[in-house]
């Protein structure tokens, strides 16, 4: 390889590392973080603050979710990168300055539309199109990202919570998520070879023949549980510290900071398994490590705090290379040069259930006045999610590493 296409390679590294850095580590894991202040001065309830995230993931996921794809494996991702993080930081400014349940409603659209033009779903394009045999361990560090700004994002917003308020906070991380992300995107190409069969130029295979395969609706199920799982109890998190067990504002940024700086080592750890072992085996060990820490919080109080700190460091862990590994699967099943729409699909059905998940467990407290039956749920969810995908072939080890990943043709099942 040579040492530009080495430099080539590292500036979509780093595009993809701030791109998610600031729409998923800062917006998504940010904003469960000022719910309770919501509760709090809004009069709202549980249900109504996860909400905003469920309307708008069930509104953007069904109707934008392929159609971003198709865009994505047609026009290339820069161009959705682009508006994706405007939008997104649009989102946080107008939820620093709503009153009303219309304005937040209003604003989560936004941010919901951000998360799907500028974050997971270009990114995986982007980086799959570069990256082949090091295709786990790219992901992963361009997931650090995720995981770096979840743990920033807590801290950052305690401090310009006491300094500007907890609606001054939202605007000033939303005027963050550009400055951060935006540069880099504006400038980085979206494929080593520009006349490579990936051209926006040429004709794209149709992704027909996969959404026949048995093996797509199988991580198309998989993967919704275990996003319904860890949405279900990420969104919570911040709640059921705060307000059921009384944890100071800087305690629960602790815990909260511990679970996306453990998912720091299960960004990394996860993608270098995904390197060397076959795919479905490090999805399943990840998806019972998300099963296996919703238990722990039923001990927290009972036990003093070394259970929700054990609970923080695995739930971070299979958080970390929860959402890394779906993309990575999903390449080496059906090729990247159908990743775009393939994984359209694939992430609306889980925006969807992101967005379910949640209020199910929000109303469920509501109703309970607990959060156990919610919890119950989720590692439910967890382990059906595990369930789906043991199903799922046993694909073959990876292709030899080349710049150029679009070249590489989809694996059969076996």
């Amino acid at each position: 390889m040579t040492a530009s296409a080495r430099a080539a390679q590292a500036q979509v590294a780093a595009t993809s590392f701030f791109a998610l850095f600031a729409i998923v580590g800062l917006a998504l894991y940010g904003l469960p973080f000022f719910y309770d202040f919501m509760v709090r001065d809004f009069g709202w309830s549980r249900a109504q603050v996860t909400s905003g995230n469920a309307i708008s993931k069930l509104i953007v996921g069904p109707l934008f979710g392929f159609f971003a794809g198709w865009l994505v494996d047609r026009f290339g991702p820069r161009r959705l990168m682009v508006v994706g993080i405007l939008m997104a930081g649009i989102a946080l400014v107008g939820l620093g300055m709503i009153r009303t349940l219309a304005g937040f409603y209003l604003f989560y659209l936004f941010n919901a539309l951000g998360n799907v033009c500028g974050g997971p779903l270009p990114n995986q394009v982007l980086l799959s199109r570069w990256f082949t045999a090091a295709r786990g361990r790219a992901m992963g560090f361009a997931y650090l990202g995720i995981g770096i700004g979840g743990a920033l994002v807590p801290f950052l917003a305690v401090w310009l919570t006491g300094a500007v308020g907890w609606q001054g906070a939202l605007q000033v991380i939303g005027a963050l998520i550009i400055l951060v992300a935006l540069p880099l995107a504006l400038v980085v190409r979206e494929a080593p070879d520009q006349t490579s069969p990936t051209s926006t130029n040429l004709h794209q295979p149709s992704v027909g023949p996969v959404l026949h395969r048995p093996a797509f609706y199988l991580l198309l199920v998989g993967s919704m549980c275990s996003i319904a799982a860890v949405g279900g109890t990420n969104q919570h998190l911040k709640l059921f510290l705060s307000l059921d067990h009384g944890f100071t504002q800087a305690a629960a940024a602790r815990i909260a900071s511990l679970v996306l700086a453990s998912s720091l080592v299960g960004r990394l750890g996860m993608g270098w398994l995904a390197d060397r072992f076959p795919k479905k085996y490090v999805m399943l060990l990840i998806y019972l490590l998300v099963a296996s820490a919703i238990p722990l919080l039923f001990l927290v109080g009972a036990r003093g705090a070394g259970a929700i700190y054990l609970f923080a460091v695995i739930f971070g862990i299979g958080l970390g290379g929860e959402y890394m590994v779906i993309p990575l699967m999903a390449a080496e099943l059906f090729g990247v040069r159908v990743l775009g729409r393939a994984m359209g699909v694939v992430l609306a059905a889980d925006g969807v259930a992101e967005a379910v998940a949640p209020v199910l467990v929000g109303r469920m407290h509501d109703v309970t006045g607990s959060y156990a039956s919610g919890f119950l749920a989720v590692i439910a969810f967890a382990l059906a999610g595990a369930v789906a995908i043991s199903f799922l072939p046993r694909t073959s080890p990876p292709v030899p590493a080349f710049v150029g990943a679009q070249h590489a043709a989809p694996l059969r099942e076996g």
